[in-house]
């Protein structure tokens, strides 16, 4: 089991390094490139709209071909992605290269977490969950410094990393034992989004994608208008990551033991609250802790997410590929949603707008989720 999380976190930790690893670059492609704010927009959320589009072809993939198939599958479009973006020098093509990688994040996400989730007992699948999307947000925090590795030595070289990666994870995702591929009749996705679990399990990915797309927009105009200087930018959002990282596995671990009845409604209230205070900073420093203290709270909710929805796959007779594919469109469908429309309302009428009504959002979904606790007599929910 060990390895086995070892070899997922490592596959999501690499796809979310190159992902991050385009921050940095940014202002630098944007000289090169001429690219306007628009285009960079697109640029930025390409791998998003990747990730949208691939989501349920990786998880019909993991159902029909195997978990090892499919991730093999991903780590390959992470590599012919990541060498397209060394080389490329047109915005088209750097564009093709983040959506296709998407997909490829896509494919390896839904099939590595569906091999944990074969592979773990069902009374630790949420600690097994939490931990490899820790190291997913280890990557998050690499990303950058892959990045500026970028701007001193060459894009080319940095982004053609992803190709030796890939191959090392292809190796290793080889001589892994691994489940077979789908032995039974799959329930169909469609029919599963008439189950309330699968249902919940969305809805709890789905609020704190919305919330990061907005913070990852918002924050760093903020802090720079408080006057913080790139470097303290960066680290904040460094800051944010690790105790995000930190979180997610202990998050994972309340939820085997306690269920996300109790789980749940605390990390939403918590978020919603943090998301208050994000507007209530006016210096540099405390502002910066304000993000820090926002993505510990949303961090409590991930695990969560992928427990209730993998869980909710075994009560209908859905492949955990499917489950971890309605994760990956509800991560891409909420941070698309958050930085584009988020953005846009901030811009029009003030970053207080989109800020409190998400925070009213979050605080509702958790008095709904404390409600149907109580409506249920239940103190701990298999959800």
């Amino acid at each position: 089991m060990r390895r086995l999380v070892w070899l997922v976190g490592a596959v999501v930790l690499v796809d979310t390094m190159f992902y991050a690893a385009i921050t940095p670059l940014l202002p630098e492609l944007a000289d090169r490139l001429d690219l306007g704010k628009g285009a960079a927009g697109v640029l930025m959320a390409a791998y998003a709209a990747g990730t949208l589009v691939g989501a349920l072809p990786g998880g019909w993939l993991a159902a029909r071909a195997g978990v090892r198939p499919t991730v093999l599958v991903g780590v390959a479009l992470m590599a012919v992605a990541g060498l397209t973006f060394a080389f490329a020098d047109a915005v088209v093509l750097l564009d093709a290269a983040r959506f296709l990688q998407g997909v490829g994040g896509a494919c390896s996400w839904a099939g590595g977490m569906a091999w944990l989730a074969a592979g773990s007992p069902p009374d630790r699948r949420g600690e097994v969950i939490g931990t490899a999307l820790g190291a997913a947000i280890f990557g998050v925090q690499l990303g950058p410094l892959v990045g500026a590795v970028a701007t001193a030595v060459g894009q080319g070289p940095a982004f053609a990393s992803a190709a030796v990666l890939g191959g090392a994870l292809a190796v290793w995702a080889r001589l892994t034992p691994a489940p077979a591929g789908a032995g039974r009749a799959p329930g169909t996705p469609l029919r599963a989004l008439g189950d309330a679990g699968m249902r919940a399990g969305m809805a709890v990915t789905a609020l704190p994608a919305v919330a990061f797309g907005l913070v990852d927009v918002l924050a760093p105009l903020r802090l720079d208008a408080l006057g913080a200087p790139g470097l303290a930018i960066g680290a904040v959002f460094f800051a944010a990551a690790a105790v995000e990282g930190v979180i997610s596995p202990a998050a994972g671990r309340a939820y085997d033991r306690r269920g996300g009845a109790v789980v749940v409604p605390a990390g939403l209230a918590a978020s919603g609250l943090a998301l208050l205070l994000l507007q209530a900073p006016r210096a540099a420093l405390t502002y910066g802790g304000a993000v820090v203290l926002t993505a510990g709270a949303m961090g409590t909710l991930w695990a969560p997410a992928g427990g209730i929805l993998s869980r909710a796959a075994d009560r209908i007779g859905l492949e955990q590929g499917y489950a971890f594919a309605f994760f990956n469109l509800a991560w891409a469908g909420g941070f698309m949603l958050g930085s584009g429309a988020g953005g846009a309302a901030a811009g029009a009428a003030g970053d207080a707008l989109p800020y409190g009504v998400l925070a009213a959002v979050f605080l509702a979904a958790a008095a709904a989720a404390r409600g149907a606790v109580r409506r249920n007599g239940a103190v701990r929910s298999p959800a």
